[in-house]
């Protein structure tokens, strides 16, 4: 990559598959970035650009992308392994991390310990320019992307014809507006809509601070 690479992307701004980040802080912060892009299309990260787009250029190029690794490697799970380069522009460097979306989604961050000394961890995902705290459901359907995940089955009850004729007339709900409609709780009102993104019937859509679910084709 070169510098006028560098011009383009700053141009283009921060978006669903770029992220400029000012400084390289700390691993858990950086491994959010990561696994974001990994669980969601891939991107860059650009650290040495500030948010408005300006290039301040980072500090000590080894101690930073060892620092990338290390929360790659330690505070990722599984591990995400992305592609690093140092790009001079213009007397200042900038240090550009290619990650690719991920196979082995989803990826975690490892946080913390409990008292009980098990990890806690959290996924996250890529929403326009953001990064984000995944809902269970999406961490779900994350999970049902996996290879190893078992064969779909679905069956189409009563709870998933109400659900389909509602939304042929409202055209979104949320889980607990399912939960409600066809009283059901709130785990299996989750499950179906599920296994009905998974069947590619409804869409899933993250953007608003509750997830919601609409058909994925025109009735």
């Amino acid at each position: 990559m070169r510098y006028k690479d560098i011009d383009n992307l700053v141009e283009e701004g921060e978006g669903f598959e770029v992220e400029f980040k000012r400084k390289v802080s700390s691993p858990i912060k950086i491994a959010k970035a990561l696994t974001a892009f990994a669980n969601t299309k891939g991107g860059k990260i650009l650290f040495g650009v500030d948010d408005d787009g300006s290039i301040v250029g980072v500090e000590s190029e080894k101690t930073e992308v060892e620092m990338i690794e290390t929360a790659g490697s330690f505070y990722c799970d599984p591990p995400v392994v992305p592609r690093i380069e140092i790009v001079p522009y213009k007397g200042k460097d900038v240090i550009v991390v290619d990650v690719s979306e991920s196979s082995q989604k989803p990826h975690h961050v490892v946080e913390s310990s409990n008292g009980n000394g098990e990890e806690e961890t959290r996924v996250f995902i890529r929403v326009k320019d953001k990064t984000v705290l995944a809902s269970k459901e999406v961490v779900r359907i994350l999970e049902a992307e996996s290879p190893d995940a078992p064969p779909l089955r679905i069956s189409i009850g009563e709870p998933e014809r109400r659900l389909l004729d509602y939304l042929g007339e409202k055209e979104r709900i949320t889980v607990k507006e399912f939960g409600d409609l066809v009283n059901i709780s709130n785990r299996r009102a989750s499950r179906i809509l599920i296994q009905l993104v998974r069947a590619g019937v409804l869409r899933i859509h993250t953007h608003e601070k509750q997830d919601y679910f609409t058909l994925a084709f025109d009735v």
